[in-house]
């Protein structure tokens, strides 16, 4: 993002680009929120979380990647939600997952034996890279495109499971990848392209377009 601040405190539409991806999980489902932060994180307090109630609450436990954070966050849970209690991890760097996207997760995860993630077919027709004697990168295949998705969040697996699966996958890039490393499949529930990951500095305006449209 070639910015000081992390990214996830950098402005969006006024507000932290984490406090949008915050309050896009705080619905009546979930019941409550955990905010996995660094240990040393000093920005979380400077913010004004009133918005979300007593919803909301930051856990200083995060690790090097994501699978890490995750894992450290249910760990600090132990003892306040059960095996069995359903858990949504979510990318703070999504700020505009659609409300209708997440009822769709919930309906739809919830009743699956294993868990689901939101996820979006590929549109573009993909490429693999290779590169010949003198460095260049060139195309060596054309994937088949058709059972080809994109992994966005919110993911949805029960907390027993998810730890589970966390910690016997540490090269696991997200949950989902956790949960396949287990021999099981998680539904695919249909997302949509608002959901986009921040990633480079451009993507804030796409962002805040999508979400002054809401508005």
């Amino acid at each position: 993002m070639r910015a000081a601040t992390p990214k996830q405190y950098l402005p969006l539409a006024g507000r932290p680009l984490l406090w949008h991806a915050v309050r896009a999980v705080c619905v009546p489902q979930v019941s409550a929120v955990f905010v996995v932060l660094a240990a040393n994180d000093e920005h979380f307090a400077r913010h004004d979380w009133r918005a979300f109630g007593d919803k909301v609450n930051p856990l200083y436990c995060g690790g090097d990647t994501r699978r890490e954070s995750v894992l450290h966050g249910l760990a600090a849970l132990r003892g306040a939600v059960e095996a069995d209690d359903w858990m949504l991890v979510h990318d703070a760097a999504r700020p505009c997952v659609p409300a209708t996207d997440l009822d769709k997760l919930l309906e739809e995860g919830s009743g699956d034996a294993i868990g689901a993630i939101l996820a979006l077919p590929v549109a573009e027709t993909v490429k693999r890279a290779g590169k010949d004697e003198g460095g260049v990168q060139r195309i060596a295949a054309t994937e088949d495109r058709a059972q080809l998705w994109l992994a966005q969040t919110p993911q949805l697996f029960r907390t027993g499971l998810l730890m589970q699966a966390l910690a016997g996958a540490p090269h696991a890039t997200d949950e989902a990848a956790a949960v396949e490393h287990l021999g099981l499949r998680p539904r695919l529930v249909l997302g949509s392209r608002d959901n986009l990951k921040v990633t480079f500095p451009e993507d804030l305006a796409i962002a805040e377009a999508i979400l002054a449209r809401r508005r």
